[in-house]
């Protein structure tokens, strides 16, 4: 409409934004962020740290003679149906809760609006689906402390990505702290490939470069648009998103069930067959992954869930040391402390993206509102950002949380 926009709170008109206005006001409100939200960040890390350390050991101890002997697609179902179940149980304690007058969340009418607001979660979902079954698939080429350092690629593409769709802005600091963190996971990676061929009659560095290509790009799709959905639609339960997009994802793991059965016969259809213990534990560690990074992506972003991540690399290797008697070269060594500066690099206050001066219309409103958005700024980041940075919002209304 001619360049306006309309607040998602009081629904009043607004001159729509620049993109430097965007980050300018992206900026400001990831400053305010106050200490309650930065201790939930510290407990969301620690429990990654665990969960994800754990996640390539509990693979890795799911091998027989080098192979598996249970259908990973099977694990990825057992996985989301946990979750679904989860879903349900804090949906319903949260239903309880509500006060009188609240809008009920076990409504249909709620239910079915959700859902259609939410569709766009059958997009992380579908690409979550193949990650899940490329991460066997990478056990079978790397040790697990070297899947944990391939999987920290991850960071650079999801960058790229928040600023081609989020509009994120990274100063030049930041940008060479994330070339460090490449430096140190080549470092890690020298000598890191297995000789010999694979099932695809192709030689093993070959299979594990393209392997590692899609492992890479395919999760950090899903973890850009899982961030988008899930903040665009910021006052939906995140319980009632957790269900949708667990529920797509068990859609998609059992469409791959029945692609199996389709080509290995009925026999393939038992989603029990071969499971141990350690695949019971894997499925537990993989609901719990999956529950801690939704509250990542609608409470924090998608850059903090990576670079915590690579603080399990430590955890996951000392751990397959000791466990699997896999010898802590050098190189990992080296490769963990380039990793650990350029986090400390890219997190420091130093690196923070300097404000820019704005033009036109916008700057005239941000002078003429100055008083108030010293205090006020309000945006939407994942909804498109089609809020002005000096748009006031009042004490009594509820406010998105941005990324910190």
């Amino acid at each position: 409409m001619n360049g306006m926009v309309e607040c998602s709170v009081c629904h009043s008109k607004l001159v729509s934004p620049t993109s430097k206005t965007v980050s300018k006001a992206y900026d400001r409100h990831r400053s305010k962020i106050s200490s309650k939200y930065k201790a939930l960040n510290v407990l969301l890390v620690v429990g990654d740290c665990v969960l994800v350390g754990l996640q390539p050991i509990l693979v890795f101890m799911s091998k027989v003679d080098g192979s598996f002997k249970f259908s990973p697609i099977s694990v990825n179902f057992l996985t989301e149906v946990t979750k679904v179940i989860f879903a349900i149980v804090m949906l319903l304690l949260q239903a309880r809760r509500q006060k009188v007058g609240e809008k009920p969340l076990l409504s249909f009418s709620t239910f079915i609006q959700a859902a259609r607001s939410n569709a766009l979660l059958a997009v992380p979902a579908f690409l979550y689906a193949i990650n899940n079954y490329l991460k066997f698939i990478m056990q079978l080429y790397f040790n697990p402390a070297t899947v944990k350092m391939l999987s920290n690629l991850k960071v650079l593409v999801i960058a790229v990505l928040l600023k081609i769709i989020m509009r994120r802005r990274f100063s030049i600091i930041q940008w060479e702290a994330l070339a460090l963190l490449l430096i140190g996971i080549s470092v890690n990676q020298l000598r890191s490939l297995p000789e010999g061929t694979t099932a695809f009659g192709l030689p093993v560095a070959t299979g594990a470069y393209i392997y590692t290509l899609i492992f890479v790009t395919v999760p950090s799709m899903a973890s850009v648009y899982n961030e988008y959905a899930l903040k665009s639609q910021f006052e939906t339960s995140i319980y009632l998103q957790n269900l949708f997009l667990y529920g797509y994802g068990a859609i998609f793991n059992f469409l791959g069930i029945l692609v199996t059965v389709i080509f290995k016969g009925p026999s393939s259809f038992n989603i029990l067959e071969g499971h141990s213990k350690a695949t019971i534990f894997l499925i537990c560690n993989n609901a719990a992954q999956g529950i801690l990074s939704s509250f990542f992506f609608k409470y924090a972003d998608a850059i903090l869930k990576k670079y915590s991540s690579t603080v399990a690399t430590i955890f996951t290797g000392i751990a397959s040391a000791a466990l699997f008697g896999h010898t802590l070269t050098i190189n990992f060594v080296l490769g963990i402390s380039i990793v650990f500066i350029s986090m400390h690099q890219f997190f420091s206050p130093l690196s923070k993206v300097k404000d820019e001066p704005q033009n036109g219309t916008m700057e005239m409103m941000d002078v003429h509102n100055n008083h108030r958005s010293k205090d006020t700024s309000f945006i939407n980041i994942a909804a498109g950002a089609n809020e002005d940075a000096s748009h006031h919002v009042g004490s009594d209304e509820r406010e998105p949380l941005l990324p910190t």
